[in-house]
This record gives C-alpha cells, sequence and structure tokens, in this order.
C-alpha cells in the first residue's frame, strides 16, 4: 500500500506528510469508534468525494487500487450471510472499504521521502538513546522499491517454466525466486558498503 503513486498531481500532494498520516490515524480511529450503519456510510460517501476532487483518473486508479479486498468482501459477506447478522457485515465491509481507501488515498498523494522524514522525525527519541535508525529508514525504501522488481522478475519465471513445461510450476518456481532474491540483496549490500555503509547522521555505525 505504501507504495502506491498517483498518475496525476492534486492538490493533496502539496499538504504536509505529517498532517496527512495523523488524520488519517483520527479517521481510522473514529470509523472503529461508531457502529452505526449511517455514520460508516456517511464515511464512506466522503472518502468517495475526496477522490472526487482529484478528478477522474486519480478518482478511477482509487477504485482500481480497492479491487484487492474483494476476496475479503466475499469472504465477510458470505459469514455474515450465514450467521444471519446483515447489519453487522455491511457496517464491517464499509468501514474496511473506507479505512483502505483512505490510506490509499494519503500514500498515492505523498511521496516515500516525505513518508520517511515523518518516521525519522518520530524515531528522535531513539537516536538520543544512540540507536542508529538510519538502518530503519533504509530498510523501508529498500523494500517498498525492491518487492515491485521481485514481483516482476517472479513473473518471468513463471512464464518461463509456463513456455517449457505444460504442468504449473507451483513450489517448483520457489527455489528460483529465492536465489533471485538472495542475489538482489547481496547486490544491494555490496552498493551500501560502497556506499559507506548504514552510518547515522550522527556519523555513528
Amino acid at each position: 500500500m505504501i507504495s502506491l503513486t498517483s498518475p496525476v498531481r492534486t492538490r493533496a500532494h502539496d499538504w504536509p506528510a505529517g498532517a496527512k498520516l495523523v488524520g488519517l490515524c483520527v479517521a481510522s480511529v473514529l470509523l472503529f469508534s461508531f457502529e452505526s450503519p449511517l455514520a460508516q456510510l456517511v464515511a464512506l460517501v466522503v472518502t468517495g468525494l475526496l477522490y472526487a476532487l482529484g478528478g477522474g483518473v486519480f478518482s478511477r486508479t482509487g477504485v482500481k487500487r480497492l479491487w484487492v479486498l474483494w476476496p475479503f468482501v466475499l469472504v465477510v459477506a458470505v459469514w455474515h450471510l450465514v450467521t444471519g447478522e446483515m447489519q453487522s457485515g455491511v457496517v464491517i465491509l464499509m468501514r474496511m472499504i473506507t479505512s483502505v481507501a483512505l490510506a490509499n488515498l494519503v500514500t498515492m498523494t505523498t511521496r516515500l521521502t516525505d513518508m520517511i522524514e515523518v518516521l525519522r522525525r518520530l524515531m528522535t527519541p531513539l537516536r538520543a538513546l544512540g540507536i542508529n535508525t538510519r538502518a530503519i529508514e533504509i530498510a523501508i525504501a529498500m523494500v517498498i522499491r525492491l518487492v515491485p522488481t521481485l514481483i516482476l522478475k517472479g513473473r518471468h519465471v513463471v512464464d518461463a517454466w509456463r513456455a517449457r513445461s505444460k504442468s504449473k510450476g507451483n513450489w517448483r518456481v520457489v527455489l528460483p525466486l529465492a536465489i533471485m532474491a538472495i542475489d538482489d540483496a547481496d547486490d544491494m549490500a555490496a552498493a551500501l558498503k560502497a556506499r559507506g555503509g548504514l552510518v547515522s547522521r550522527s556519523g555513528r555505525d
């Protein structure tokens, strides 16, 4: 989720990252504080309006990013249909969709560097204790940047297997994927070492 980006620039891109994250936290707490279907519906509608303010392209992109929720929506809907607690199920579904949509809205309009800067400020007390937080900052950026690349390579491995065999790859592609992940990690470690390693801003390792 945190790696999502917007295809177009909106006014929300100029808002401070810290303010947007605080607003997301407050909104999440409020969402889980209300059990009324009407309150959840109002929150969902307001979230939809926020997306609409970004324009048609932005709104359509946001809706597409919510499609990954369909397995969870299906499970929750079927469960509450079987148990006969439809109102509770509707509340849970609207709350889930709204909370994920709001989180996507924040990450789509916030640069990764701004996110990490907020995290760095929050970890200031740890640096006062002599803890190197630079490693955490770099690790977050590395995971966000490398995971999409690893997924793409995984697809290539699966496609290569399908081109050579009629059977599905299944567990057989795990080893090549693991080797590629280790190789990428080794290259990244060498690059970090060449740049001086994980040194904190204070100069400590």
